[in-house]
């Protein structure tokens, strides 16, 4: 009988599907907010026409929020890859 302070090693399934990592539910809740605002900078720089820089930070947040949103897109398919999901 193995020593109850010996470690066992822990297979990747294993690791990933451990019942105190959400990840899975933190990427895509955070993909799902993301998605669902990205569309105000839009509205935001809409609102900002008149005012050049504050409407190109607009644009420029919009680019930023993109950019999270294809890489939460690549994690989850890091995931997936993984069995992680």
């Amino acid at each position: 009988m193995a020593d109850a302070t010996e470690r066992r090693p822990i297979h990747l399934e294993e690791s990933c599907s451990r019942p105190d990592h959400n990840h899975d539910h933190d990427i895509i809740h955070e993909l799902s907010r993301r998605l669902d605002s990205i569309w105000r900078y839009d509205q935001y720089a809409a609102d900002a026409e008149w005012r050049v820089g504050l409407k190109q930070f607009w644009i420029d947040m919009k680019a930023q929020e993109q950019a999270n949103i294809n890489r939460l897109k690549e994690l989850i398919v890091e995931e997936v890859h993984n069995n992680c999901f």
